[in-house]
């Protein structure tokens, strides 16, 4: 359905629901770390001493769903999309062994990062392998980032909360993430779908673009987006809602929010026909497979719409 629909901008979907290994912090933690192992306890991942269980099961969900990518797309000229969890928001929700987040360890939380890096660039080439001819384009999901700019990640007890990261620190964690994905000939994103998402250090960090939720953007917000814009970077607006509305929504009514919000930035058409691509708000791993159709679809006409006129 992803390859149908999307002709120009091909996915590989993650589906959380089948289980451990399958969601966003096992699918990296387990799956895309390199030199770190984890496992299941609890109903949470943490850090551990031995790979188990749950991290081969984790490795062979991801092998079979590119393997699925490659019968369907394999022989794709053009970008197709993967997605992996971010640093921080695997350090906000991996354990340590004795309990607690990772991120409440400074250490723990760079060996994290550091992993991801060299393992997001072996994922690349794993991918580049398959799709030979496609241009790897890789999402990095940090739904926590600003939670944990704020300090607002829970302690184990959940009566505290962990000392809030400097954003120096968070740029050059993440900046080293990017780095690693450019180096292994792809093309770095970073998707957050939470309020306060801090565009100019992703910008500064190294992302060529950064996905987002455009209702959760306010006025306050105008300059600095559409300053970074000018400066090249690229927009995934997030402007087809993940559940079905209760009213039907049109390609039109999707376009009056998108045109809306463009004015008021104050960026021309042509800038939103080059600089921008038209999404779902976040991912639509909880919605029906019908809407998960209908709101892809319904993204893709909207964007066409654009171009043409």
């Amino acid at each position: 359905m992803v390859v149908g629909e999307l002709t120009d901008l091909p996915y590989l979907p993650e589906l959380p629901a089948r289980g451990p290994g399958a969601d966003i912090v096992g699918r990296a933690a387990a799956g895309v770390l390199s030199g770190i192992d984890v496992d299941v306890f609890a109903g949470r991942w943490r850090l551990a001493t031995r790979p188990g269980f749950d991290q081969r099961r984790a490795r062979a969900l991801l092998s079979r769903d590119l393997d699925a990518l490659e019968e369907v797309a394999g022989d794709r000229e053009g970008p197709v999309k993967v997605q992996v969890c971010g640093p921080w928001t695997l350090a906000a929700r991996l354990e340590l062994p004795r309990g607690g987040p990772a991120l409440g360890d400074p250490g723990a939380s760079r060996d994290v990062a550091e992993s991801l890096a060299e393992g997001v660039a072996e994922y690349v080439a794993g991918v580049r392998r398959r799709l030979p001819g496609a241009r790897v384009l890789v999402q990095i999901d940090e739904p926590s980032l600003p939670a944990v700019l704020r300090g607002d990640i829970p302690t184990m007890s959940g009566f505290s909360r962990v000392a809030a990261v400097e954003p120096r620190t968070a740029q050059e964690a993440l900046a080293g993430v990017l780095g690693a994905i450019e180096g292994a000939d792809g093309w770095p994103l970073v998707h957050g779908c939470a309020p306060d998402l801090p565009l100019r250090l992703l910008h500064d960090a190294g992302a060529r673009g950064v996905s987002l939720d455009v209702s959760l953007l306010t006025s306050a917000d105008d300059d600095e987006v559409g300053e970074l814009v000018e400066a090249g970077l690229g927009l995934l607006v997030g402007c087809v809602p993940t559940s079905e509305p209760a009213t039907p929504l049109s390609a039109d009514d999707v376009l009056t929010t998108v045109r809306d919000w463009w004015k008021r930035i104050g960026l021309t058409t042509d800038q939103l026909v080059t600089r921008t691509a038209l999404t779902p708000t976040c991912g639509l791993a909880g919605a029906s497979p019908s809407w998960a159709r209908d709101a892809t679809a319904l993204a893709v006409r909207a964007a066409r719409t654009v171009a043409d006129r």
